[in-house]
């Protein structure tokens, strides 16, 4: 591997545990807003059915199609509805504790603070992500990652999102580099690792599930310790 100066990571599902984040907010707003007693049988099986609605309107909402009011109000509304229930004041609610709880309750990926401790003293380590600003910051503030990353650009600042190539050429723009000396490593191959080579960079795809992922990569990890292989 060629040396690089910069190393650019997506954050939710790369460094951050997103869902077992999630899982345990889930479980916070089941006991407080008394779910069960509304016919929603556990917040595990609340979780499930809303994961993939979610996935669903984050498509949208990185393609510019809904906003982001529309994708916290609506996130909620199509699980409740999905056990009969129409509130659209308890949907509203229930994105707000979401919101709160979930960045502040920290899961990080395995292997995350031995990676950043290793590469720290040799490399300018940034972060790009998609996810609200608000949210992103509360993460790194709390989970003692924030010393570790000279920059963070979220696509709110932007004005557009991953895997839109404005959004790497602006992070690299921010961090003082070039696309030759960065390597971007993600989780998703559309939108982490598409947009980074499409700004020129080099790229590495995490992928914990060794799941078969059509497109073109430089690396191809399933463990974050293995990075500190290549570097």
């Amino acid at each position: 591997m060629k040396l690089y100066k910069h190393i650019f990571f997506d954050l939710d599902r790369t460094l951050w545990d997103f869902d077992a984040a999630a899982e345990v907010a889930f479980e916070r707003i089941y006991e407080k807003y008394d779910l069960k007693s509304r016919g929603i049988p556990s917040a595990h099986e609340f979780h499930e059915v809303y994961h993939p609605l979610n996935e669903q309107l984050w498509v949208l909402y990185r393609a510019d199609k809904i906003t982001k009011e529309d994708l916290n109000r609506t996130r909620f509304m199509k699980p409740l509805e999905h056990y009969g229930i129409h509130d659209v004041e308890l949907a509203d609610h229930l994105s707000e504790d979401y919101v709160y709880w979930s960045p502040r309750i920290v899961r990080l990926v395995s292997g995350t603070m031995e990676l950043l401790d290793y590469l720290k003293p040799k490399h300018h380590l940034h972060l790009i992500t998609n996810g609200f600003q608000e949210v992103q910051h509360t993460k790194l503030s709390g989970s003692g990652l924030e010393p570790y990353f000279e920059t963070l650009t979220v696509s709110e600042e932007v004005g557009v999102k991953k895997p839109n190539p404005e959004i790497f050429l602006y992070a690299l723009k921010k961090a003082h580099a070039i696309a030759e000396e960065s390597l971007m490593i993600g989780d998703e191959m559309a939108v982490d690792i598409d947009g980074a080579r499409a700004a020129g960079m080099d790229t590495v795809l995490f992928n914990p599930k060794g799941d078969r992922v059509e497109g073109e990569r430089d690396y191809e990890v399933r463990n974050l310790r293995e990075i500190m292989g290549l570097l």
